[in-house]
Order: structure tokens, then C-alpha cells, then sequence
């Protein structure tokens, strides 16, 4: 009886050690996965997964466009009783404000959660290039300057965030579509109207880096 007793104290110590295991192996292949998702991803990387996330949407039937999600939240508030513009089934579009919650949500749990806390590796040239304009070296993608709560609070920072975002809106509507629309979308189903629209978008970017944002800061 008492050899019995040591064989299942045994097997019992044999089978916490193994959970115990089991545990720290899951442990360290879970902090293995957040350092490699911290580290910045190779740009090929990146293009391949949103190929693939275009391929699927294309094999769906969808048409992907951030901007578009304007309008569909436009019509489900009832604005099409106002505009024949937002006369149509927003309820059809549900899947691209997922799309946008998902990215929001996403990017708030990276920002906070898999970050490794070092700063953005920008290049020395561009910060070269903001410093020129009066703008300290970034701790982000954008210049406090531009982009803090301060600088929206001032008078200047307000209506250049405001006219900036206004343009921005235009430029949507009347191109019918944005960045994303036309650039991701548009380009990858061949469409003339979205080569066009993008290399405007580069001589648009290119006039107000060099000629309108000096005048501007």
C-alpha cells in the first residue's frame, strides 16, 4: 500500500513539474512573439500582408476605402434624407466600419502594449530638414509642434489643423477617394483615375513641403 502511495505522489509531483513546464515554455514563446512584433517589421513585410488583406477583400467583392466610411456613417445618421449624395444602404458597408473600429482599436493596443519604448528611427536628413523649419527632433512620426494638445489650442495651431483638415475633406469628395481608396485600392485593380489621383497626391505633398509649409512655420 505504501509503495502504491509513493507511486501516485510520484506521479503527481511528476505531473505539476511537467505543467510547470509546460507553463514557462508558453511563457517564453509568448514573450519571444511581443519582442518580435516590437521591432520595427521589414517594408516588404508589411506590403506582403497588405496584398494579402487586398486579395481577400477583392475575392469578397469589397471595395476598401477609408474615406468611404464618411459617407456610410453619414447615411446610417439619416443624412440622406437631406442629400441624394447619402441615399444609399449603409448597412452594406458595416464590414468597413469594423475594418476602421479594428484599426483604431489595434493601434490604441500597440501604442500602449507592444512598444518597445524606444524612440521612431527617423532619417537624419528629414530631422535635419524639420529643424531647418524651427521644429525640435520628433518623439514620434510628427512634431509636437504641429500636433500636441498645446499647439491645437493656440490660434495658429487651431485654424492650420482645421483649414488642413477641410482640404483634406474636399479633396477626398472631389477625388473620390483618399490615400488609401486610390492608392492601395484603386492601383491595385488598375484603374486610371487612381494613378491619377496618386500622382497628384505626390505634387500636392511635394508643393506643400517645399514652397507652401515654409511660408506657413
Amino acid at each position: 500500500m505504501a509503495n502504491i502511495q509513493g507511486l501516485n505522489t510520484s506521479k503527481m509531483m511528476l505531473s505539476k513539474s511537467g505543467n510547470f513546464v509546460r507553463q514557462k515554455l508558453h511563457k517564453l514563446y509568448f514573450m519571444r512573439v511581443i519582442e518580435f512584433i516590437q521591432q520595427p517589421w521589414h517594408w516588404l513585410l508589411s506590403g506582403t500582408l497588405i496584398a494579402i488583406v487586398m486579395i481577400i477583400l477583392t475575392l469578397w467583392g469589397k471595395v476598401f476605402g477609408v474615406s468611404r466610411n464618411f459617407k456610410t456613417l453619414c447615411s446610417a445618421v439619416g443624412l440622406g434624407k437631406n442629400s441624394e449624395y447619402f441615399q444609399i444602404n449603409w448597412k452594406e458597408q458595416k464590414w468597413n466600419l469594423v475594418f476602421i473600429i479594428g484599426s483604431i482599436i489595434g493601434g490604441l493596443i500597440t501604442k500602449q502594449y507592444l512598444t518597445n519604448g524606444e524612440p521612431i528611427n527617423i532619417s537624419e536628413n528629414t530631422i535635419a530638414d524639420i529643424a531647418a523649419l524651427g521644429f525640435a527632433k520628433p518623439n514620434g512620426f510628427q512634431p509636437d509642434e504641429l500636433f500636441s494638445i498645446e499647439a491645437m489650442l493656440s490660434v495658429k495651431g487651431f485654424f492650420v489643423l482645421a483649414i488642413g483638415g477641410f482640404l483634406i475633406g474636399f479633396g477626398t469628395r472631389y477625388a473620390n477617394g483618399c490615400t488609401s481608396g486610390h492608392a492601395i485600392t484603386g492601383l491595385s485593380h488598375l484603374q486610371i483615375t487612381s494613378l491619377v489621383a496618386v500622382i497628384g497626391f505626390f505634387i500636392g505633398g511635394l508643393l506643400m513641403t517645399h514652397l507652401i509649409f515654409p511660408l506657413i512655420f
